[in-house]
């Protein structure tokens, strides 16, 4: 038992050191994967969320939700496609998105920090929009752009409202459905929605929560890599290492690196506390990302 606590207190100091670091900064967490069709997982991330928030860090919540989208179209008769990692996106598709995401996902996080006895707000489409984008096209083969419909990429974010919220103690959640410039609506990746988020607040962090250790450098368990610099992925990308769902979420943590949020993480919420303990031990839990 007298070893129990003192573990206890062995943990509080080193988190004290982390804890005065990142006070008043801010984090921008991206949850997403399997830990959203699990409310017990999330329930216990979002009160980590809620830690971060009671030691004066200030989190930024950025969320998916795609397998509830996928789930709630084929309730609807329609098949999910994806193009390198981006969901195509019709009408019906969007409007699925955008009533998961917003009515589902959105408030149910929202209700939890608040039942949480700590102040969150919903930004999204239906309500305080705060991400603004355009049409994106992806690449495809000799230069030829490849259409995947009301899918968007992030132009412009409302850093003013950000920045007041979260210094009004609030904790805002963001869904990724971006208004473009004619006041209609766009799907965004929420991992990239997440580094565009980051890198207009100049986050100190980026963390993408998904349902993967990290980033690996093969095919078995062993190699999982605790730290990466951006062209050791580069040449990940192009060896074929890192590919289809794993590319939104490393060009995610390109862009936040690039407008200068000092680190990058993906870890595996369905490890618990795996924010905590990427954030406040020295051995973090899963691939940080730096600049060279």
């Amino acid at each position: 038992m007298m070893q129990e606590a003192i573990e206890k207190a062995r943990v509080l100091i080193e988190a004290h050191e982390y804890i005065r670091q990142f006070e008043n900064k801010v984090i921008v967490v991206k949850v997403g994967g399997s830990i959203m069709d699990d409310p017990n997982r999330l329930t216990a991330l979002l009160r980590d969320v809620c830690f971060l928030d009671a030691v004066n860090i200030r989190p930024v919540l950025v969320h998916g939700g795609g397998k509830s989208i996928s789930q709630a179209m084929a309730a609807e008769g329609l098949e999910a496609q994806f193009v390198q990692g981006r969901r195509y996106t019709d009408e019906r598709t969007l409007t699925i998105a955008e009533h998961v995401l917003v009515n589902e996902v959105n408030k149910f996080i929202v209700d939890t920090i608040n039942q949480f006895e700590h102040k969150a707000m919903g930004l999204h489409s239906l309500a305080s929009c705060v991400i603004f984008g355009k049409r994106l096209y992806l690449k495809g083969e000799e230069g030829r752009k490849i259409d995947v419909g009301y899918v968007g990429e992030v132009e412009t974010v409302n850093t003013e409202l950000l920045k007041a919220m979260v210094e009004s103690d609030y904790i805002p959640v963001i869904a990724p459905i971006a208004r473009d410039r004619s006041g209609g609506k766009l799907n965004v990746n929420a991992d990239s929605a997440a580094g565009e988020v980051a890198a207009a607040l100049k986050a100190e962090k980026l963390v993408l929560v998904s349902d993967t250790h990290g980033i690996r450098t093969g095919a078995t368990d062993d190699t999982l890599a605790s730290h990466l610099t951006k062209s050791q992925i580069e040449k990940l990308v192009d060896g074929g290492v890192i590919s289809e769902g794993m590319l939104p979420k490393v060009e995610a943590c390109f862009t936040s690196l690039a407008a200068g949020v000092h680190k990058t993480h993906i870890i595996d919420g369905r490890i618990p506390h795996s924010l905590l303990l990427e954030i406040f031990s020295a051995a973090g839990i899963g691939t940080e990302i730096v600049m060279d």
